[in-house]
């Protein structure tokens, strides 16, 4: 049987993975965004016949965004310290994305 202080200590652990579960997903979910958003300006700039952000760009976000899901799922479905992991390793994934495909 669950005392009500152990039950108090689950809550809070649950708490405590949600919000970075929350991020990871707004940040896999923005992604997803900035990749559509540079494939359409490939698309344009190649329909144009102007340089666009080129293929490196456009293969290096798709590849960010597959693993990107892939980690998400991962942290909606794994417990504990697997689903704290994979959220962090979004925000890594996705920090190294804008650094080197927006800020560089």
């Amino acid at each position: 049987m669950i005392t009500e202080a152990e039950h108090a200590v689950r809550r809070r652990r649950s708490e405590v993975l949600r919000a970075p579960r929350g991020l990871s997903g707004v940040l896999a979910g923005g992604l997803v965004a900035l990749t559509i958003v540079v494939c359409v300006a490939q698309w344009l700039a190649g329909t144009a016949g102007r340089p666009g952000p080129g293929m490196t760009a456009v293969v290096g976000h798709v590849l960010a965004t597959v693993a990107a899901a892939a980690l998400q799922l991962v942290a909606t479905r794994s417990p504990g310290r697997g689903a704290a992991l994979a959220s962090w390793s979004v925000l890594v994934l996705t920090a190294g994305v804008l650094w080197f495909g927006w800020w560089a």
